[in-house]
């Protein structure tokens, strides 16, 4: 199992995030700070959180592999989060360029339309099971 968190919302309340962040490792719930890169994106609480995964936010996602400032920002957190010892997740994957460029610089999973549209719950379910 995985929860998502915001960055904001841990560092709305650092000490209360942290703990809570503790709490949640201690059950055997990996955590993902999603939107990384689009608030505070303070590095040095990286070292300090117990976090899983880093997810690259789509806005960075979106223009791969067209646009040269997202396939830099891009790179520099997979790289980081690698270094990090952390897993690397891209939102908004919406087409094979993206996957492919992706794949290729190391990201690990990967959320957005090429995989799948959000599907109602009995078709989920029925992929499931399948």
């Amino acid at each position: 199992m995985e929860i998502e968190i915001t960055e904001g919302a841990i560092m709305d309340n650092v000490q209360e995030g942290m703990e809570l962040l503790h709490a949640i490792k201690t059950r055997g719930i990996r955590i993902a700070i999603d939107d990384f890169g689009t608030g505070y994106s303070s590095l040095s609480y990286l070292k300090k959180f117990l976090i899983d995964v880093l997810k690259i936010d789509k806005s960075f996602v979106d223009n791969l592999p067209h646009n040269q400032d997202d396939i830099a920002i891009s790179n520099a957190i997979i790289s980081m989060a690698k270094a990090l010892g952390y897993q690397v997740l891209a939102e908004g994957v919406e087409n094979k360029e993206q996957l492919t460029f992706l794949k290729e610089h190391g990201c690990d999973i990967f959320q957005g339309y090429y995989k799948s549209r959000p599907l109602p719950t009995k078709e989920f379910e029925e992929l499931l099971a399948n």
